[in-house]
């Protein structure tokens, strides 16, 4: 049996009892966007039009390859923000990432960590 450090931080989070948000290197889901608020979790001033987005456990600062499944076009983006809060949703991108790659409304998406 094959023993993963992602299988270990689980079993240690269930021993000691704490909930451990292990980030993502690929994922896939539906994205949203958003063009609307003052400042990002990290602190920064929201700019609606730059290329960031919102995940709920990539460290702040992350490059996410982010891949429109409908018509293949990608952005690197930035994590910035916490998000999505509605189910369902892997990621949040401001309005100017959801333009880059010909999103509007929800779509399903690839992600991808940018080392």
């Amino acid at each position: 049996m094959k023993v993963t450090n992602r299988a270990v931080a689980i079993c240690l989070a269930t021993v000691i009892g704490t909930a451990v948000a292990l980030p993502a290197q690929a994922q896939s889901g539906r994205a949203s966007w958003y063009g609307s608020g003052r400042k990002t979790a990290n602190g920064e001033r929201f700019n609606p039009n730059g290329l960031t987005a919102a995940h709920r456990s990539l460290p702040f600062g992350t490059r996410v390859r982010v891949t429109n499944r409908a018509n293949g076009r990608s952005v690197v983006v930035r994590i910035n923000d916490r998000g999505p809060f509605v189910g369902g949703r892997v990621i949040d991108l401001a309005r100017g990432s959801a333009r880059a790659i010909g999103m509007s409304g929800t779509s399903y998406v690839s992600l991808n960590v940018v080392r």
